[in-house]
Parts: C-alpha cells; sequence; structure tokens
C-alpha cells in the first residue's frame, strides 16, 4: 500500500526516540546521527529493535544531519544522510520509512545568523540523500518557527517529489491551546501542500491529546502525533525519563480515538513502549474516532498599556546626544564608577553606557550597574546586551528583567568569543546575534515574546546597534546594518575613529537607513596604545600623521594632551556633522572626557 493510502486508512504505529536506544546500545557522541557512519551496527540494530516491536513505519536517524549542528562534522551531512536511508530501509523489511530532517538548530533569519538561502540549500541536499537511500517520505520534525518549516517544505519540493510530512514542535503552555495556536498551525502547515501534519517532542501523551484534537479541527489531512513519554529529570548527567510503557501505551492509544492516525514516540521511548502500544492495539479494539473539542477564545489583540519611555529617546532628533562608556571594575566596588556618572552628569552627559562583558573580560552584569547609576545619580544609562552568554531563552528573561528594573536603553552586540577571555574554556552560546536581539527588543516592544506570549506591557527599549566604518567586509557591514534598521533599531554607535574620512563614511551609511547616528572617539594615551589599537584590534584605523605624533611627544604628559587636542579636534567636526558623539575614555576614565563633553556642547 502507498504511503499517503496508509496513513488515509490510519491508525498506523511508528517508532521510537533513535537516539534514546542508542545511547542505551553504548553510542554516546553527539550528534547521535553521527552512527550512521562510525556505528551502522548499532543504528541497524535500533531499527530492527522498533520492527521487532510492531512499529508499521520507521525514521532513519538523520534528524540533526546539517552543517549547524554537526559543527565539526559538517562536511558529512549529506553522506550521513544517504547512510542512515539506507540502514533504515534495510531493517525495514517493508515497512515505511520516513526520512528525517529537523530544524537548523540555531535560529535562522530574522531572528539568527543563518541566512534562509544557507538552510535551504542545506534541507535540498539532505532530501536528495534521503530520497537516493530508498524512504518513501520526508518528515519535517519539531519544528518551531512555522516560516522555518515553509522554508524547509519549498526546498524539499525542489529537491525530490516524495510525500512531504510536517509536525510541529508546541510549547508546554496553556495559553497556547486556549487561543487556539494548534488549529492555525495545522491550517498553516495544510497550506503549505504538505501530505500530513502533526506534532512531536516537548510534551508528553497527556498535552498531546488536546493538540491532536485540535490539530483535528484545523485540517483534513491525516494527523501525527510523537510525544515524549513525560517529563524529563537528568539523572547523573543522562536525561532520563520515568514514564512506564504501560502508561505511555494507554495515553498513547487515546490519541488514536482522539484522531491521530500515525503515533509514534520522541525523546526518551523505547522500543518497550512502542511494544506496549502495539500490544494494546492488538487486545483492545478502537473506538471511532471522536474529534473531541477544545474551547477556544477568540485571539484578540490586545490593547495594552505602554511602558514610559526613556529621556534618550525623545532628545534623539532634538539635540545633539553626548554619551560616554564608562568601566565596570572587577569586583564589586561600584564608588569610581558612580562618581564617574556624576560628574559626568554635571558637565551635561545624556546617557553613560555599561559594556557587557567586552574581551569576554568577567564584569559584573551590566544591568544591576545601570540600575545602581540610574537610581543614585539620576543620569540615563545605556546597557550593553551580549549574546554570547545567554540562550533565547535567558536573553528573554534578562531583557524583561532590566526593563523591571527601569532600563530602557539597549545597545545591542553580539559579543567577543568566550575563548579569548578571563575563562577561555567558558562555552559561548550565540543563540543569535545582534540583529537577532534587535527583533527580539521590538517584539517587546510590541507588548509579546518570541513566542508570540503577552508580557503584560507595550515596553519602551530605546535600541541602539554599533557599526564599524571601516569594517574589512565594508559590504557585509552595511547589508548588517541595513538588517539591523529592518528590525527596529532606533539608533547606531559607532567604532572610535580618528579622522574625516570615516567619520564620512559613517554618515553616510546611517543617513542611508535612516538612523541617527553617535559617532564614537577615544583619546589616545600614548603611542603605544595607538600601535596596539592600530595594528591588534580589527576595525581601528589610526593615521601614521597621529602616531608618529605621538610616537615624537616627550613623555606620557605630551602623549595625553596630544590625544586630546586631537579628539577635541574631531569632537568638534562631529558636533557640526552628526547626532550624536560617543566617547570612549581610556580605562573608564571619567576625568579625560569631561573636557571633551564640555567641547561637544559648545554651541548646544
Amino acid at each position: 500500500m502507498p504511503l499517503l493510502d496508509a496513513l488515509a486508512e490510519g491508525r498506523l504505529v511508528g517508532d521510537g526516540a533513535n537516539g534514546t536506544w542508542l545511547s542505551h546500545l553504548g553510542f554516546r557522541e553527539q550528534p547521535c546521527d553521527l552512527a550512521n557512519l562510525r556505528a551502522p551496527s548499532l543504528v541497524s540494530e535500533t531499527h530492527r529493535a522498533y520492527v521487532a516491536a510492531g512499529a508499521d513505519v520507521l525514521e532513519t536517524n538523520t534528524f540533526g544531519c546539517n552543517p549547524f549542528r554537526l559543527v565539526d562534522h559538517a562536511e558529512d551531512y549529506r553522506e550521513l544522510c544517504y547512510a542512515g536511508a539506507k540502514l533504515a530501509v534495510e531493517a525495514a523489511e517493508g515497512r515505511f520509512v520516513l526520512g528525517s530532517i529537523g530544524p537548523a538548530g540555531k535560529p535562522i533569519e530574522p531572528l539568527g545568523s543563518i541566512r534562509k538561502e544557507e538552510f535551504a540549500a542545506c534541507v535540498r541536499a539532505q532530501a536528495q540523500a534521503l530520497a537516493e537511500g530508498g524512504v518513501h517520505g520526508i518528515l519535517l520534525e519539531t519544528f518551531l518557527d512555522l516560516e522555518e518549516l515553509a522554508v524547509a517544505v519549498r526546498a524539499v519540493r525542489e529537491a525530490c517529489d516524495l510525500p512531504i510530512l510536517a509536525m510541529k514542535g508546541f510549547l508546554e503552555d496553556g495559553e497556547t491551546l486556549s487561543e487556539g495556536l494548534p488549529v492555525r498551525a495545522a491550517q498553516a502547515m495544510e497550506s503549505l501542500g504538505v501530505a500530513a501534519v502533526g506534532a512531536n517532542c516537548i510534551v508528553g501523551p497527556q498535552r498531546m491529546l488536546d493538540l491532536v484534537r485540535m490539530l483535528s479541527e484545523g485540517t483534513s489531512l491525516p494527523v501525527l502525533a510523537y510525544p515524549t513519554p513525560g517529563l524529563p529529570q537528568l539523572v547523573r548527567g543522562v536525561v532520563s525519563y520515568d514514564a512506564t510503557p504501560e502508561y505511555f501505551a494507554r495515553a498513547a492509544y487515546r490519541l488514536f480515538e482522539e484522531g491521530a492516525h500515525l503515533v509514534g514516540g520522541c525523546c526518551g521511548t523505547t522500543p518497550a513502549h512502542i511494544g506496549a502500544l502495539r500490544e494494546l492495539l492488538q487486545s483492545k479494539p478502537l473506538r471511532a474516532h471522536r474529534h473531541g473539542s477544545v474551547e477556544v477564545r477568540a485571539r484578540q489583540k490586545a490593547d495594552l498599556p505602554t511602558a514610559q519611555p526613556s529621556e534618550l529617546s525623545e532628545k534623539l532628533g532634538r539635540k545633539f546626544v553626548i554619551a560616554v562608556e564608562l568601566d565596570l571594575p572587577r569586583g564589586l566596588n561600584l564608588n569610581r564608577l558612580l562618581e564617574g556618572a556624576r560628574r559626568l552628569k554635571i558637565v551635561g552627559t545624556d546617557v553613560v553606557n555599561i559594556s557587557d562583558g567586552a574581551r569576554a573580560r568577567l564584569r559584573m552584569t551590566p544591568s544591576a550597574a545601570c540600575a545602581t547609576i540610574q537610581s543614585r545619580v539620576g543620569i540615563e544609562a545605556m546597557m550593553h546586551f551580549s549574546c554570547r552568554d545567554r540562550n533565547l531563552l535567558a536573553i528573554q528573561a534578562d531583557i524583561l528583567g532590566a526593563h523591571a528594573l527601569g532600563i530602557r536603553n539597549v545597545l545591542a552586540i553580539t559579543g567577543d568569543p568566550a575563548n579569548i577571555g578571563d575563562y577561555p574554556s567558558a562555552t559561548s552560546v550565540f543563540d543569535v546575534d545582534s540583529i537577532g536581539m534587535v527583533r527580539i527588543l521590538s517584539r517587546f516592544n510590541e507588548g509579546i515574546d518570541l513566542a508570540g506570549n503577552s508580557v503584560g506591557l507595550r515596553c519602551a527599549f530605546t535600541i541602539a546597534v554599533a557599526f564599524n566604518p571601516l569594517a574589512m567586509d565594508w559590504e557585509l557591514e552595511l547589508d548588517r546594518l541595513r538588517r539591523k534598521a529592518e528590525a527596529g533599531a532606533h539608533l547606531v554607535y559607532t567604532q572610535p575613529v580618528f579622522e574625516q574620512r570615516a567619520i564620512d563614511r559613517a554618515l553616510e551609511a546611517c543617513a542611508s537607513v535612516g538612523l541617527p547616528c553617535l559617532v564614537g572617539v577615544l583619546p589616545l594615551r600614548s603611542h603605544r596604545q595607538a600601535e596596539f589599537l592600530h595594528h591588534e584590534v580589527p576595525g581601528i584605523e589610526i593615521p601614521e600623521r597621529l602616531r608618529r605624533r605621538l610616537a615624537e611627544a616627550d613623555g606620557d604628559e605630551e602623549a595625553q594632551r596630544i590625544g586630546q587636542d586631537e579628539a577635541a579636534a574631531l569632537v568638534r567636526v562631529i558636533r557640526r556633522t552628526a547626532q550624536g558623539l560617543y566617547l570612549m575614555p581610556p580605562f573608564g576614565n571619567a576625568g579625560a572626557a569631561v573636557p571633551l563633553v564640555e567641547e561637544a556642547r559648545v554651541g548646544g
């Protein structure tokens, strides 16, 4: 019987988690897809165990076979897909085999840095390899983002003519159900032209029951359901599930009654779970599928209140803005920082900037420092926020916390990799880059998080981004600036510049995307510092004329005077041409910034 006919007839039993059983058999490498080449006998044994348990449909062990997940083995992903398909088909003994393709594993644009074209090319190659390996259909599974799923569907269709089955992952959230997301998701997936829709992973069979009901209400296509056994726990470093095969079988049995055509298991399920489900189906006749219903309230756009905007946002376009960066101490003593902020406030600085682990150095979290400055000094702070150290969950949690503390100004930065800093063995996360960070902030300004859930208030973040007018790859830097503007940025900070050419370049680029520009100025202290910045720091160019002047200076005091004079000259140019100034005094020395702030205020 062809796959689509079998799906329409329904009551097919899928397999369970390949990774779970491979781990049980002793394969410990991650991702488990590597076993297709490194331990093919274990992969075959896994498939045969699910066949023996009574599965009608097998999935290939290829969920993570893409270069974004494989990282160190990215070049092998096509070969892994082909090998995975061959192993599953050979072990299936005539049963159906679905070629598994998962999401990229990191957010794609516009949230992440993976381009849609790049992801699509990868999916095309995966689908081609799986089709060549003999699978009967392509299963796109555990997609959280329907836009990413749409990219994948189009790519598969370009690669082969096999049936496409799509499964979305739904978060464990009652709000998701009460507002009818599964119904809308089923309709959206059907509109992509897939052959079947469903849900898998994340939730156990009880929550999956409601999902199946609502998916069935939203589509006439066959419905798939692959729940986990329940909620996981970490035992001796291994993710484990407590749910017994008997419990899983009883709960999964009900999924058929509520409209599922194919039921299997996801993370944590084993041949024992699938065998128990097959045994129950054979011993207990299924009742007629009874399309239960879940009450869905109409989804309305909430009329949310809007938070108080920052003073900085009200100054943009109305006055010349002066920002000064101050360094955080290594420990807890903020006295010097607070005193510096007070001095800068007195001379007319608009906002002080607090960096977030620049150069991957350990410092206090900037949200605490910013909140302290604002409450004790009474000057607004711009919190730098690095994407290096936090996953998507922590990014959103920390940003909401910052807003609750009264922080309204955020400079989104990708961040330096952890291996260059104080703790080179620390792991860099980089779920998103600065462009994705801007989009997250913009969503909060709309009153919703990335999942579309209300945060109860339209946030009032003023969103700043960085720009390097002397970037090595100028076209890439311009493209990233354009994408930051499109994502919702409000203003631009530049790297420190040391000549008119760089100022003009920065202003022209920012004008092209309609954003105000705060041009960076760093007063130099010595010839040694100038040589270091020019030769060792990417994106900084110091004219030979200035480096020669510093080299000929008669001592440190004269070198510092030269640095201040050169910076003052740049400030006068910036004051006439730009929308603002971003001062970066060496070592966060507020004293070095004070005369330059006074210079910038002349005529203001």
